[in-house]
């Protein structure tokens, strides 16, 4: 077992390339925050120059010796997460927990929405525009874990099934499943919870698996001691009336970055 490292807590509040304000509320003192003045461009090229700090906060932490743990409003910010660790020399192992897929390409994506798309550009499918503007080396599909995903597009499923991603779809399989050898990078879209205990997600997918299903899953995964990094794609808070969803997410990211 490796040994635990202190986390740092870095707030990327945008959805895409669109500041939100409401997650700014999250951050603490000690949190660093991800928060530029966007030039024009296309929504790709502004998305770039987001990432692009990311990489740089995310490299810092890691040359620091802390874990990063990056809080974002979409999966798309994993690209810059991704790239930080790699500029910082880390190659981890990266298990993906999501009730989607992530996996689409511009071929197969029937809504054309980005935030469908991020595990498929991380791994070198796809339009590669955010990743090469970044400086991303390309993720081999083998160093990929994805659990749950249980609501895939057709073309998206094709997409995984030829892939060399390893693919869980109950996330209770990590419980007892050998985890990989070497530093592990998770990330965790909140809406992999069922939304009967999360309900406040842009994209529901029914099913999926308890909170404390994943709350062991995750403290299985922080005893290893393994946990290089973590990223949250976060909750809706315009949907998060009463709190819970946040509660519950940072509870469980609380988790895997040691309590």
């Amino acid at each position: 077992m490796m040994k635990t490292k202190a986390a740092s807590y870095i707030l990327t509040p945008y959805f895409l390339d669109q500041i939100k304000e409401e997650l700014l509320e999250l951050a603490r003192n000690s949190w660093k925050i991800v928060k530029i003045d966007l030039g024009p461009g296309k929504k790709q090229e502004r998305m770039v120059q987001i990432y692009s700090a990311l990489r740089d906060s995310v490299a810092q932490e890691v040359r620091a010796g802390t874990v990063p743990v990056g809080v974002a409003g979409d999966c798309c910010s994993t690209i810059g997460f991704l790239a930080g660790l790699q500029a910082a020399g880390l190659d981890p192992t990266l298990i993906w927990f999501d009730a989607h897929g992530d996996f689409n390409t511009w071929e197969t994506t029937p809504s054309g929405f980005l935030g469908g798309m991020p595990l498929a550009m991380l791994v070198g499918r796809g339009e590669q525009l955010m990743p090469q503007g970044v400086g991303l080396k390309i993720l081999p599909e083998d160093n990929v874990v994805l659990t749950d995903a249980r609501d895939l597009d057709p073309g998206e499923r094709d997409n995984l099934l030829s892939s060399a991603v390893k693919h869980y779809p109950d996330v209770e399989t990590l419980l007892t499943a050998p985890l990989p050898e070497g530093p592990i990078w998770i990330h965790f879209d909140v809406d992999v919870i069922n939304t009967g205990e999360l309900p406040a997600v842009g994209y529901p997918a029914e099913g999926g698996p308890a909170a404390s299903t994943v709350r062991a899953v995750f403290r299985r995964l922080a005893v290893s001691g393994q946990i290089a990094a973590v990223s949250l794609s976060s909750w809706n808070s315009e949907l998060d009336h009463d709190g819970r969803s946040r509660e519950l997410s940072m509870e469980l990211v609380s988790v895997l970055a040691g309590g």
